[in-house]
């Protein structure tokens, strides 16, 4: 079985290749990718290639196929499976495996035959041993695909945590109907965090996000905007730290002076860990959601307010399996639109390029369908192509009806008139 994926073969050395597949045995599944979106983490195991700590030393003979926020259906099951999984299901996979002796190991870093950066995979016995083949029932792929960034938010929301003076058991996740703030929060992970705040089920009563560019804080107040926000009981606030000198003060008087319940810092800035700390009110959580990606990240943080104030730390850096069967359901039950992470789509003659210009080209999520051919195109440019290209005209269009974001609809018109790689391959 042939297969065309997106292979690591060192630092920065990505090829688009076709290859063969090993024959389906009774503890393995054939699978069809369909979509994959590009994640932070892709960006960095190319950058480090084999010093990552997921990646394999020897890609350079051995390479691996890249991505992990995946969404396909199942072609072919094993024996042992077949009284679980049906051909014809669709599915995404939870990429934290966890393998016991080997828990660095993960689909998208580590294996030669799994990744989401590809036509057809063979999902390996572990996948489905540790329960991390989880089906998807809603609409479309897409929103399957990025279940993977929305439950590590989900997770990151789980982990904070609080107290009540005089008692020692911690009260799981932020404070409902405290005060949250999202530091840094304008991008394709923060507004996935409003949209979770204002439509999950543990919320905040005042949320504030932070940024320092206005065209992403003003994007975000068009997709969520602070008058649908009272009409779930949020009083929501969009905040430009760039624009005042005091935006401690000016945040904090948000709360009357009490300071925050909980704050997030969604990038590895350590102005911004030293702001959340300032920023905490009585027993306040700080949770550190941005990864860095030095092993010597500090920040100043004040310790008397740790002692007298009962502020605290923790870390996330994703979600376990229960996060990402949440994030299916509440996908397909339309309670969150994890659309609004996507600024960027391509297919996957597009990878290699997009994955390591991640962090040159502004924007959020790219997603990526694997069976197209196309570069990876900001839907903002979509008319602008568009007026010389149909297939990008009519997408343009369907997209100014869902408030420039991608959807279903323009997911099915775009597997349905764009170029393919493989004819056969798509199952439609």
């Amino acid at each position: 079985m042939k297969t065309l994926a997106v292979r690591l073969y060192g630092k920065n050395d990505l090829r688009l290749e076709r290859f063969d597949l090993p024959e389906v045995d009774d503890d393995t599944i054939l699978a069809d990718i369909i979509s994959n979106s590009i994640c932070m983490s892709d960006h960095k195991a190319v950058v480090q290639g084999s010093d990552h700590k997921r990646v394999p030393k020897d890609i350079a003979e051995n390479p691996i196929i890249i991505g992990h926020e995946l969404c396909g259906r199942l072609l072919k099951v094993g024996k042992r499976w077949a009284d679980k999984y049906k051909v014809g299901q669709k599915f995404t996979i939870q990429p934290q495996l966890n393998i016991a002796g080997k828990e660095h190991m993960a689909p998208g870093y580590s294996f030669h035959h799994i990744g989401g950066h590809a036509t057809r995979v063979i999902l390996p016995k572990e996948v489905m041993e540790l329960n991390c083949l989880l089906t998807y029932d809603g609409d479309g792929y897409y929103q399957a695909s990025l279940a993977e960034p929305v439950c590590c938010i989900i997770g990151g929301m789980k982990t904070s945590y609080h107290y009540k003076a005089g008692e020692y058991t911690h009260q799981q996740g932020i404070r409902e109907g405290g005060t949250m703030a999202v530091l840094a929060g304008a991008g394709p992970m923060g507004l996935s965090s409003i949209d979770l705040a204002l439509h999950g089920d543990n919320r905040p009563s005042l949320l504030v996000i932070t940024d320092i560019d206005q065209d992403r804080l003003d994007r975000a107040a068009s997709i969520f905007t602070p008058a649908h926000a009272r009409e779930v009981g949020i009083e929501l606030h969009y905040f430009n730290t760039a624009k005042t000198e005091t935006p401690v003060a000016d945040m904090r008087a948000l709360t009357g002076g009490k300071g925050f319940d909980d704050v997030f810092v969604y990038a590895p800035v350590a102005a911004l860990c030293e702001q959340a700390s300032e920023l905490l009110g009585f027993n306040g959580c700080l949770n550190f959601f941005a990864g860095p990606t030095r092993p010597d990240f500090k920040a100043p943080i004040n310790f008397y307010d740790v002692h007298y104030m009962g502020h605290h730390v923790v870390g996330s850096s994703g979600g376990n399996t229960a996060d990402l069967r949440d994030a299916l359901d509440l996908a397909a039950a339309g309670r969150v639109m994890p659309s609004v992470m996507v600024t960027h789509v391509g297919g996957i003659d597009s990878v290699a390029q997009a994955t390591m210009d991640l962090t040159k080209i502004p924007g959020g999520k790219r997603l990526v369908y694997t069976h197209v051919s196309m570069p990876m195109t900001a839907i903002s440019d979509f008319a602008a192509i568009g007026k010389e290209n149909p297939l990008f005209a009519a997408l343009a269009e369907i997209c100014d009806r869902y408030n420039g974001l991608w959807s279903i609809e323009a997911e099915n018109y775009l597997l349905a008139n764009a170029p393919r790689l493989e004819e056969d391959a798509l199952i439609s």
